[in-house]
């Protein structure tokens, strides 16, 4: 029998791209998933997928704490993923205090509503590998201290600290995860790299890139991604895994012109280039991650490799953007 049957889960940021993927799998492994949604968005992976109308859906913002000790109690929630948070670098940079508010109070809030509600035994936090900051010694590594300095990369180092703060001082069953960049089917951000350049490369245009094209990062295919979440819960009751925090990656880091070459490759365009644009913002040169903690003690590792999960992307880019065009034309 799975270790989810009838297990009721909450899930916060059920319409991103990772929540996208994690509630159906928790839902094929017999979980009766709670979503909880601030927007409704009707070309999210989750909605036109119909995984939405397979779970309940609360309304409502992750900041608000007395409506989340309301789901956990009322649904009797025994496992929480908190991915909700706002994950646009550029739009922090912009907007600092409602990230701040978003990743950092909106962490509190749900922490918090699992202390006073008692229910869950087990809850996995949503940190990053920009919790980390810019740091000499690379791969990263989870005994590293966490130095954020702008405001996207402070709002997950704060998030990821009250994350150990509940665990440490209230004995809360949290576990903390730090991924790298995720990428694959249902992300809608095109102002990120993957899918932006996708995009770009299949309708014939040389994606843009915002920096130099040298800054190098982890991605992570978010099905392994959702795989990782699942494992991590599954053991989050454990002496040494309750209270930790686990990165999660493929180990192959790149640059985002070698990523962006790699991505038009895929797309079956060699007669592209990538353009450099240059105009990003503080961006930390090098950013990757060790996942050696997590084969170690969850046995975990990445079942699609970097050139798999890229192309199962462009796949689903493909399809959608194809079904996009047709309607259009339609119209």
């Amino acid at each position: 029998m799975s270790f989810w049957q009838d297990r009721p889960v909450l899930v916060t940021g059920a319409t991103g791209l990772l929540g996208s993927w994690l509630v159906p799998r928790l839902i094929g492994e017999g979980a009766r998933v709670v979503a909880l949604v601030r927007d409704v968005v009707p070309d999210a992976l989750l909605e036109t997928s119909g995984d939405r109308a397979r779970c309940v859906t609360v309304s409502g913002d992750v900041e608000d704490g007395s409506l989340v000790e309301r789901v956990l109690v009322e649904y009797e929630i025994d496992a929480v993923f908190h991915l909700a948070a706002q994950t646009i670098v550029g739009h922090a940079l912009r907007s600092p205090i409602g990230t701040f508010r978003a990743n950092v109070a909106g962490t509190w809030e749900l922490l918090d509503a699992c202390r006073r509600s008692a229910r869950p035994s087990r809850i996995v936090v949503a940190s990053s590998d920009k919790a980390y900051g810019s740091q000499v010694d690379l791969p990263y590594r989870e005994d590293q201290a966490l130095a954020g300095r702008h405001p996207y990369d402070v709002s997950k180092s704060c998030a990821d600290l009250i994350a150990q703060t509940y665990a440490t001082t209230y004995d809360l069953p949290v576990v903390v995860t730090r991924c790298g960049n995720l990428y694959g089917g249902g992300d809608l951000n095109f102002n990120r790299l993957v899918p932006g350049a996708i995009r770009d490369a299949l309708a014939g245009r040389s994606p843009l890139l915002r920096s130099d094209g040298s800054p190098i990062r982890d991605y992570l295919y978010v099905d392994d991604a959702a795989d990782a979440y699942v494992r991590l819960a599954e053991r989050a009751h454990e002496p040494m895994i309750r209270g930790e925090a686990f990165n999660f990656s493929n180990e192959t880091p790149l640059s985002a012109l070698a990523m962006t070459t790699r991505l038009i490759e895929a797309c079956g365009r060699p007669d592209l280039e990538a353009s450099i644009g240059a105009t990003a913002l503080h961006e930390i040169p090098a950013q990757h991650l060790s996942a050696a903690k997590a084969r170690t003690l969850l046995g975990w590792q990445p079942r699609f490799g970097l050139d798999a999960g890229i192309e199962r992307t462009v796949g689903w880019y493909e399809r959608y953007l194809d079904g996009a065009n047709g309607q259009r034309r339609a119209a």
